[in-house]
């Protein structure tokens, strides 16, 4: 069989290129043990409630230590639990100092949702039966919206919260 000399060079280039993009991801993988995060800490679905940090009294906003804060949320069905506020009215705006480190812990009871604060470098998949976590400093004043980017249903539009940095 007779390649062309520009068949060649393509084929040359594919699997070199094949080929340094595998080495790249074993390096990243074996070497400097870069892993899914999803599988940190698993949880069971039907019960998080079990698990400390989503219990209904330790969800919302927690100030741990002077400028470092932690937010539990279990997301389900269309909807981000932040917990109650004094009077029992559903939670659907925290509030943080500017400057301030903030470690997201979320879980979900149901499917797959994502967990984004547009305007951050905040964005996560939370997967059923997973804790998923990421720590944060929040550097700009403003209000910031917390957004599902996994299509979780037909409700998944309605799926919405607010982060409010301020000065």
């Amino acid at each position: 069989m007779h390649l062309h000399k520009y068949e060649k060079i393509w084929l040359t280039f594919g699997m070199a290129s094949l080929v340094i993009f595998l080495l790249v991801i074993g390096f990243a993988a074996f070497w400097k043990g870069t892993h899914p995060q999803s599988h940190i800490e698993t949880i069971d679905p039907q019960n998080v409630e079990a698990h400390e940090a989503f219990k209904p009294e330790n969800l919302g906003l927690r100030e741990v230590a002077d400028g470092k804060y932690t937010v539990n949320l279990v997301a389900s069905a269309f909807n981000y639990d932040f917990g109650t506020d004094a009077d029992g009215k559903a939670v659907k705006r925290i509030r943080v100092p500017k400057g301030s480190t903030v470690l997201f812990q979320v879980t979900t009871k149901d499917v797959v949702h994502g967990f984004q604060v547009a305007g951050t470098n905040v964005n996560m998949m939370v997967e059923p039966g997973h804790v998923s976590r990421l720590e944060t400093v929040m550097k700009n004043a403003g209000e910031f919206t917390v957004v599902c980017n996994e299509y979780c249903g037909v409700g998944h539009h309605q799926m919405f919260a607010i982060v409010e940095v301020y000065e």
